[in-house]
């Protein structure tokens, strides 16, 4: 389908294979990621149960375009929290701007973040835009297997009744909260 818009020229028809091209890199890219992230999930399990470690619970919170992990707590087999080791393990990656593969030595925490970062980023692209998110990961290193509750804020305008009912200065309503006097009258 081509679409052509009034008082602009037409695509170029070399634009199409170009575009089939970027798409198809990106596929290819997609596919290793997730092979990386596999692989880098089952290095983290190894890890984490190297040192005894059972299971991990990692709380973040993000709004306003900004967001963070919280807090990390380490549990051991019998359910005492532990500080995580100093421990490295080597995490798979893919250099951004030439494809290649990478290879990063990470402490176990450093680890655990940058996974929870990745997973976050894939399943919840802009979690911690606007109102955010928050929620918590449980990694479960000897079930391997990786638990998230994920918990999406959001701003609900008043009801009907509520909205104000005066204009501000250049005639326009304003926003909610803005004017507050407004909502009084």
């Amino acid at each position: 389908m081509t679409i052509h818009l009034p008082g602009r020229a037409a695509a170029p028809a070399e634009i199409a294979p170009d575009l089939a091209r970027i798409l198809a890199e990106q596929a290819e890219r997609d596919a290793a990621e997730g092979t990386l992230h596999a692989r880098n999930k089952e290095v983290l399990f190894d890890g984490l149960r190297l040192v005894r470690i059972a299971h991990v619970l990692v709380s973040f919170d993000g709004s306003g375009d900004s967001g963070q992990i919280e807090s990390i707590d380490a549990r051991n087999d019998t359910d005492q929290s532990v500080t995580l080791p100093t421990a490295q393990i080597t995490f798979d990656g893919i250099d951004w701007q030439t494809g290649a593969p990478t290879e990063r030595r990470l402490t176990l925490e450093g680890a655990v973040e940058e996974l929870v970062y990745d997973l976050l980023s894939a399943t919840h692209s802009g979690w911690q835009d606007n109102d955010g998110a928050y929620g918590e990961f449980c990694i479960d290193a000897r079930a391997r297997t990786i638990h998230l509750e994920f918990n999406e804020m959001g701003w609900l305008p008043p009801s009907p009744a509520a909205r104000p009912v005066c204009q501000d200065d250049v005639g326009q309503q304003p926003s909610y909260g803005e004017d507050e006097e407004c909502w009084k009258r």
